[in-house]
Formats: C-alpha cells, structure tokens, sequence
C-alpha cells in the first residue's frame, strides 16, 4: 500500500513491483508522482489514462529517466486508447499481407456502443477545461494532431482531417457526427507512427466519428449529435456553467455503472483503411463489456501481464510507450482470448 502523494512509499512500492498499475485519474491532479518513481527506478508501468496534455508534460519531465533506467511507461492502456492504435496497428499489417503496403488514410467510425458515464473521466475532462482556463495557449497545444510525438522521430507535417460537424461518410455509408475520445485516440496513433519509424508512412492520415444513421434521419441525428457535444464542450469551458455541470449532470468521481450494466456494454468499430494507389481494407474491433469499466478493466489487465510476462527488456527499451508501438501483435492474442475483444478483417 503507498499513498499517491507520498514519493518516498511509492518509491518502496515500485522496488517489489515488475510492473504497476495506476487508475488514479485524473492523472493531472495525483499521477505524476508515480511515473516519477517509475521512471526512475526501472520499474514498468501501465495506465488508462486520456489526459493528452499530461501524458505530453510526463513524456518532457521524466522519458529520459525512463531511457536510462529502462522503464516502459505505456499510457493509454483502457479503451482510449487500445481499440484504437491496436485496431489501426491490426490494418496496417494485413495491408501489408495483401498489398505489401501500408494504408496512407484510415478513418475509425464507431459503428455501435452502449456504456455508462464514468465519474473519472468526466472529472478528468473538466480539469483539462480548467487547466485550458488557467493557461489558453494549452487551447492550442490540444489541437494539434501531433502534440505526443515531442521525443520520436519527427512529428510530422500532414494536415489530418477533422470531423468537427455532421457529414456523410461514403465509407461508413452513414451520416457521421464528431466522437469525444477522436481527441486522444489520434494522438495516440500519429505517436505510434512516430514511435515506429514512421511505419505507417510520414503522410498518413488519420481520423475518429460516429456513425449515426442513414438518410435524413441520420443527418438531423448526426447534426444534433453534433451541436450537443458542442455544447457541452462549451459549458465545461465557462466557469458558471461548468459548476452546474460538476454538481446537477456529471457523475461523480467513483461512480458509475453497475455490475449489469458493466456486463450489458459492448462498443463495435469499424477502420476503413486506403493505399497510395487506391485499394481499400476494412476491419472491425468488437468489445464484449462497457467500453469504460468493463472492457477498459480487462484490457489493462492485459497489458500490464504483456509487460510482465510477454515483453523482455532486450526487445523493448526505456522509454515511453503507446499501446501499439510497445506491445505490438503480442498483445493481440491476449486481448482476444482473455479480455473479450475480436479483431476481424471485414472487406
């Protein structure tokens, strides 16, 4: 046992683990003590963290400690952000079966979910709302695509498609309206492209939404969809109004779905992927829990034995990590066989 805020129990806690685990979000408030000590001391760690400017700010402070003790830290191990970077990662390799090349433009569209709010995360997203209060130059450090790609090798310069309103997506054959994790989950894959040599290509593109119907149902859905999140992202941003928000809507820190619920949930993607010379692949990315407790618990449980038992230090390095650049198609096998997710070629 080791309190968040007590550097020196944390340091004895990291001295008798292989690796931890750390749910303490919002991580900008209570994590960083813990990737200091785990940097430092060679031990590896795992978290669900989806705090973008955090992980940014842990990646400035402590990736060189980490480097020379030879700590992995691997953020973003929940479902932000592992259905994505290992679905995109899934593509990528079948692209290069069938075609011998990778695919230059993917788009993810969450074809279905059902999940409960959780309390962390919408504390987390309303510490990021205040956070940009206090500095508004993080405003424009959140926007860009390639904010986590500070320390690989070059961030790179493609301008990425945004869905930022209701649009029709050929692909999706759908109306489709912005997704709320579209924020993190990219910027978790450009820095696994990063990460990795630029496998994927220095002009891959890469974009999330949600597909919410066909024909003018699906438009006036997804156009309400989008004014909805739109306006919810605005009254997190004033204080009057975030305050309501914190004690008449949101959940609290701790709750969130039943056990029921939990069991209820599942979330089903779909990756649309493209090569330079215009052939197409699609894939699809199915979880059998909700998406926040359920699925997101196995998942991280999952990593954290992939960098226990399945990653020797020879093979990866210190250093910080995302999901796809440190585990790779190792983790595949154990999320499929143990943690309830399928990764299926669909076209």
């Amino acid at each position: 046992l080791a309190d968040a805020a007590d550097e020196t129990a944390l340091r004895a806690l990291a001295a008798r683990a292989r690796v931890v685990v750390s749910t303490v979000g919002p991580y900008a408030l209570y994590g960083e003590p813990l990737v200091k000590v785990c940097a430092e001391t060679g031990t590896d760690y795992c978290d669900l963290t989806g705090e973008v400017q955090w992980i940014r700010r842990m990646i400035e402070r402590y990736a060189a400690a980490a480097k020379a003790s030879g700590a992995r830290i691997v953020h973003c191990c929940g479902f932000d952000s592992i259905p994505s970077d290992l679905g995109v990662l899934f593509l990528q390799q079948e692209a290069r079966r069938r075609y011998g090349r990778t695919a230059s433009r993917i788009k993810m569209r969450v074809r279905a979910m059902r999940g409960g709010a959780s309390g962390g995360t919408a504390a987390s997203l309303i510490n990021v709302a205040k956070e940009v209060r206090r500095n508004p130059a993080l405003r424009k450090e959140l926007a860009n695509p390639y904010l986590l790609c500070i320390d690989a090798t070059g961030g790179g310069g493609v301008r990425q498609p945004n869905v930022s309103g209701a649009q029709f997506d050929a692909d999706a054959k759908a109306w489709v309206a912005p997704f709320i994790m579209a924020a993190i989950n990219t910027r978790v894959v450009h820095r696994s492209n990063a990460l990795c040599d630029h496998g994927y290509g220095r002009d891959f593109r890469y974009d999330e939404a949600v597909s919410i119907g066909r024909g003018l149902k699906g438009r006036l859905l997804a156009s309400a969809t989008a004014a909805g999140l739109g306006a919810f992202m605005l009254a997190s941003a004033i204080g009057p109004t975030r305050a309501l928000l914190e004690r008449f809507v949101l959940p609290k820190p701790g709750e969130g779905p039943s056990p029921e619920a939990q069991r209820r949930g599942f979330f089903d993607l779909r990756f649309f992927g493209r090569t330079d010379d215009g052939r197409t692949l699609s894939v699809k990315v199915t979880g059998d829990r909700d998406p926040g407790y359920g699925s997101t618990a196995k998942m991280l449980g999952e990593a954290a034995a992939c960098l226990a038992f399945d990653l020797p230090a020879a093979d990866k390095p210190g250093g910080f990590w995302t999901p796809a650049s440190a585990f790779g198609e190792r983790l595949l096998p154990r999320l499929q066989q143990r943690a309830g997710l399928s990764f299926e070629v669909t076209g």
